[in-house]
Formats: C-alpha cells, sequence, structure tokens
C-alpha cells in the first residue's frame, strides 16, 4: 500500500494526478448501480470517509478485494470465455477455479437463462448495466441455486468493450423465506430429471392458460400441492389468492361450512356471518387436496360449483357467483370409488376434465440424488449449518427405501439428520430408525403363522410407513379405523 503526500486543504498533490486518474479508467465496470474502478488483475483505488479527510490515496490489490467479498465475480471475453473466477462464485456454482477459467460461461453455470435470455450478452451489446435480475443456476449435481445478478460491460485503456464481468448473490434462503410467506412456487422449484415428471412439466404451462379444472393424481407426498400452486402461479388467476383445503381433515359436519360459509342463526354457535373458502378463493384458485375422502351428499354441492359455478353458505337461501378456478388432487383410486358407489360418477367426469398423474418417487430413483442435495442446500440455508453431504453407505441406504412417504418423507429424513449431524456428511446413525435393518420378529419355536399374525404385521408396518396416521394406513389397506384397532389389538380377525 502507498500514499501519496497531502496538502493542508486536505487535496492530493501528487505530480501525477492526471497519470493516476487515466489509469484508474482502465477498466470500468458500472455493478448494482455503483462503479467499480480498476483493472481485475491491478489495482483498486478506493477511498473511505477518514481517508479522504486526511487526504490519504490508498491502492488496493483489485483481486484481493474480489475475493474477500461474498458476492461470486467472474468475467468473460468477447467469445464467452470465463477469464476471471472468485472465491465466492466457486462456493455458490460448486465449480473448482481452475475447472471453470477457460470454459464458455454457458458450460459453468447452465442458468435458467443462458438460452436466450443472458443478462451478460444483452449488456454488453445494448452497453449497459443490468441490475438485481433473479434467475437460478444449475451446480454439477444437478441441485438448483437462485441467485441475483448484476452484470456490466468491461472496457479496456481505450474505452473498447473487451467482455463483461457479473456479480452474483445466493439468494436460496431469501427466496425460501418468501415462498413459504406467499407460497409463489414455479416450476424452477420442481426439481426432476425424470422424463415421466418432465413430460407434466411440458405440458403444464397449456393447462395453466386454460380455465378448465384439473384433477391430480398422486399418493401422498409426490407433490400434489406444489403443482396446483405452479398451476395457479401460472395462470391467469395468479394475482387472486390461492387456497387449499384438506377434504379428509375435517369432520364431515365441519367441511361444508368450511367450504361455503354460514350466516348467522344457520346453527346454536353461529352468532355471525362467516364467508367459506370459496368465498376466499374470489379470483383466484381453490385447491380440493384429497377429494375422494369427501362426503357423498356434499359432492352434491361441488358438482353444482362446477355446473353452474354457484353455491349456497349453510342457513342462506340466495345463491353466490363464484370465478375460482378449482384444482381436485387425491392419492385415492377414483374409479374404483365410483364402481364401489362411494364417490359420484357425475362429479368424478367434471373434475377429470385434465388429469395429471404423478409418479411416486419409488419409479424415478433417478430424482434421489437431486432431491437430497437440494434438501440438504435448503436446510443448510435454514439452519445456517455447511453439511456437505450424505456418505455412500446413506446414499445406497436412501436408494433401496421404498419411500412410502414419497419426496416429502425424503426431506423428512434429511430435516432430522439434520438435528444430528452438525457438520461434514450425513452418517447411517443420522438417519431415522426405521431405514435401519432390524431383525424381524420370530414365532415361538413350534408355532405356525396364522392369517391373524400376517395381518397384525400388515397392519404395523403400514402405520410405521405412514409415520403413525392410522387413517392413511387403513387407506392403504382399505380397512375401517375399526378393524385396524382390532387388529393391532390382537381382537377377532374382521373383515370388511
Amino acid at each position: 500500500m502507498t500514499t501519496t503526500n497531502a496538502s493542508r486543504n486536505g487535496r492530493e498533490t501528487s505530480p501525477d494526478k492526471n497519470k493516476d486518474e487515466k489509469a484508474s479508467e482502465t477498466v470500468r465496470a458500472d455493478l448494482s448501480r455503483g462503479p467499480v474502478w480498476g483493472n481485475l488483475h491491478g489495482n483498486l483505488k478506493a477511498k473511505s470517509l477518514p481517508e479522504a479527510a486526511m487526504g490519504l490515496h490508498i491502492e488496493i490489490p483489485c483481486e484481493s478485494i474480489m475475493e474477500s467479498i461474498a458476492d461470486g465475480v467472474f468475467t468473460v471475453d468477447r467469445e464467452w470465455t470465463v477469464t476471471f473466477f472468485n472465491r465466492a462464485a466457486e462456493e455458490i456454482t460448486g465449480v473448482p477455479r481452475d475447472e471453470a477459467v477457460g470454459r464458455k460461461c454457458w458450460e459453468v453455470f447452465r442458468s435458467s437463462i443462458c438460452d436466450g435470455s443472458c443478462a451478460l450478452e444483452h449488456s454488453i451489446h445494448n452497453d449497459r448495466t443490468l441490475s438485481n435480475k433473479s434467475i437460478f443456476i444449475l451446480r454439477p449435481d444437478g441441485s438448483k441455486v437462485s441467485v441475483s445478478i448484476s452484470a456490466s460491460p468491461l472496457r479496456n485503456e481505450a474505452g473498447e468493450i473487451v467482455g463483461g464481468v457479473e456479480t452474483f448473490r445466493d439468494i436460496t434462503a431469501i427466496k425460501l423465506m418468501r415462498q413459504k410467506l406467499e407460497g409463489l412456487y414455479t416450476l424452477e422449484d420442481i426439481i426432476t430429471k425424470s422424463q415421466s415428471l418432465i413430460r407434466v412439466l411440458q405440458i403444464l404451462p397449456q393447462i395453466a392458460a386454460s380455465d378448465s379444472t384439473v384433477l391430480i393424481l398422486g399418493e401422498s407426498g409426490t407433490g400434489k400441492e406444489l403443482f396446483a400452486r405452479a398451476l395457479h402461479n401460472l395462470s391467469r388467476f395468479r394475482k387472486g389468492p390461492f387456497t387449499a383445503v384438506n377434504c379428509g381433515a375435517l369432520p364431515d359436519t365441519l367441511l361444508e361450512s368450511e367450504l361455503f360459509g354460514y350466516k348467522a342463526g344457520a346453527f346454536t354457535d353461529a352468532k355471525t356471518d362467516k364467508p367459506g373458502r370459496f368465498h376466499a378463493a374470489q379470483d383466484g384458485t381453490i385447491l380440493l387436496d384429497e377429494i375422494g375422502d369427501m362426503p357423498l351428499p356434499l359432492q352434491v354441492k361441488i358438482l353444482r360449483v362446477l355446473q353452474e359455478r354457484t353455491y349456497e353458505p349453510l342457513g342462506s337461501v340466495k345463491s353466490i357467483s363464484t370465478n375460482a378456478r378449482v384444482i381436485a388432487a387425491t392419492n385415492r383410486d377414483l374409479q374404483a370409488l365410483v364402481e364401489q358407489g362411494r364417490f359420484r360418477d357425475d362429479l368424478f367426469y367434471r373434475l377429470n376434465v385434465v388429469q395429471l398423474r404423478l409418479p411416486p418417487l419409488r419409479e424415478r430413483p433417478e430424482d434421489i440424488p437431486l432431491l437430497i442435495s437440494h434438501f440438504i442446500n435448503r436446510h443448510n440455508c435454514l439452519t445456517g449449518k455447511s453439511i456437505q453431504g450424505v456418505s455412500e453407505d446413506v446414499f445406497q441406504m436412501l436408494l433401496r427405501h421404498p419411500f412410502p412417504g414419497n419426496v416429502r418423507e425424503l426431506e423428512n429424513i434429511i430435516e432430522y439428520a439434520f438435528i444430528l449431524c452438525q457438520d461434514g456428511y450425513i452418517q447411517a446413525e443420522h438417519l431415522p430408525e426405521n431405514l435401519h435393518p432390524r431383525e424381524e420378529p420370530r414365532l415361538s419355536r413350534g408355532r405356525r403363522c396364522t392369517l391373524r399374525d400376517i395381518k397384525y404385521a400388515a397392519a404395523v408396518e403400514a402405520v410405521q410407513r405412514h409415520k403413525g396416521k392410522k387413517m392413511a394406513a387403513c387407506r392403504e389397506l382399505d380397512i375401517s379405523k375399526d378393524t385396524l384397532r382390532r387388529i393391532l389389538s390382537g381382537g377377532a380377525q374382521a373383515d370388511e
């Protein structure tokens, strides 16, 4: 670091003042609305307020500054070859510097805008700065990282554009918080390389552009609500609210008032009017989740909503119009329920205008590594930890696991592991007990396995798979709750 003499009035008295000013214009890059002056491989001039008051002129190696900041910084030449890549860029992208420098920028970043709307290309061609554009980049492991970028042209001593410079900041944590608050999920938030799911994603924008009712089919934990929210955020209803109702979580007597609301005096405790979820979803989207659990009498009223776009609150004789788009979701086989007389066929056909079927995780094992990496990145942001990944043993255990709870179960496993694992790699001892192979209970010597034993074992396994949720176990086994209770308590055998 060097200094120049200062005059009493606080101004620089360097005899090479003009030379210094010319040198400071070697490269100019306007980033994030604030100009950065200097040669990226030379020195950067900076003045803090105290130093300015003393009349001191400080030269700081620019590369040292680039290595010290938390934002990723990289530069390219006019052939889009990466010429500089700082430490933060390595950490955010997961690409080592020696692998990034010398490669084309799109090979390093594989960003959502590399195919046609590159901010750096636009900045160079239009000779202007672009600031705070939100995109995502793909890391080598296939996981997505949300970043905010700013780009500017890079000039030589003659003022000619010789390339570009871009800064980028990891905003994953900010995006996660925003999604939690606002539910702003899009196609970019769906992690997959499964061809069956990619086909669904390819037609999602066209489906979102229509106003048709959509039926989403998939096992519990496959992401039905995530797809419903993505449909909403792609549609013309996106400026309106998104409202979700779990039809299987409420008693029959409460579900109708929850959906349609009620008028004062409709029942004993109805002191004032209360609007329902359809009212809340006006100008937006309503998701009827687990619609296969909806009682038959209420199915008639939902059919009327779909046919006439009107409903009546409890205790009212006046119809209310609704323009909410209806999306239904279920993990049940509605066609089988229709044949059993437990679901109205006319409602089924009204709902089944557009059908999206989400494959379970066991049918797309190629997504497991992507999802593991995604959830580790997610929980690193939420917890402030720096877990690097999973051990090979854990990876093989997860690949072998059938995942009856699908993607939600995998995220729960990673979240559980984060509680026990403090740093490094997640090991087998950090996983929940149900993932560890256990010795099967043996019958007493000489005792034969009975039908009751088989039923008991099947019931216990079903309850364990569904994390203790007995209603979900009943649906899987297609038995009533009373039957499950008798089997688990060791009572008499009972069939539906």
